[in-house]
C-alpha cells in the first residue's frame, strides 16, 4: 500500500480522518457506547464487556485515545477510561458542516437517481 501524503491536507481533514479511521471498528463502537452508558471512567470493567481479549481490548483503547475519542486517568495499577467530549465535538461540527451543505440541495447536475460513472 502506497503512503498516503497526509502532509498535502489541511489539518482538520486530517484530524476528522483520524477519528474516523478510530471509529471504523465494531469492537471501537461498542466500548464508546459502553462509556457513554456508564457515564464514568472506566476500567477493567470494558474487558468484560467484550468477546475480546485483554490485550485486544487495550489495543482498541490505545487507538481510541490517540484520536482523541476517551481520555484516560491512571488510577493506582488500572487506566480508568472516559468519553472526551472535545474530539466528538470535532465529528459533530463535521457533520453539521456535511448536513447543512446537503439540505440546500444536489447540485444542478446531479441526479441521485441516475449512475455516476
Amino acid at each position: 500500500m502506497g503512503a498516503s501524503k497526509t502532509e498535502h491536507f489541511k489539518e482538520h481533514q486530517n484530524e476528522i480522518a483520524l477519528l474516523a479511521k478510530a471509529m471504523g471498528h465494531p469492537a471501537r463502537i461498542a466500548i464508546l457506547e459502553f462509556l457513554l452508558k456508564s457515564k464514568s471512567c472506566m476500567c477493567g470493567e470494558i474487558v468484560n464487556e467484550l468477546p475480546l481479549a485483554q490485550p485486544t481490548v487495550s489495543q482498541h483503547l490505545k487507538e481510541l485515545k490517540n484520536a482523541g475519542l476517551i481520555k484516560g486517568n491512571i488510577e493506582g495499577n488500572a487506566i480508568c477510561y472516559c468519553i472526551n467530549e472535545q474530539g466528538f465535538e470535532k465529528i459533530k461540527t463535521f457533520f453539521e458542516m456535511v448536513t447543512s451543505k446537503s439540505s440546500s440541495g444536489l447540485p444542478n447536475d446531479c441526479n441521485p437517481n441516475e449512475t455516476c460513472c
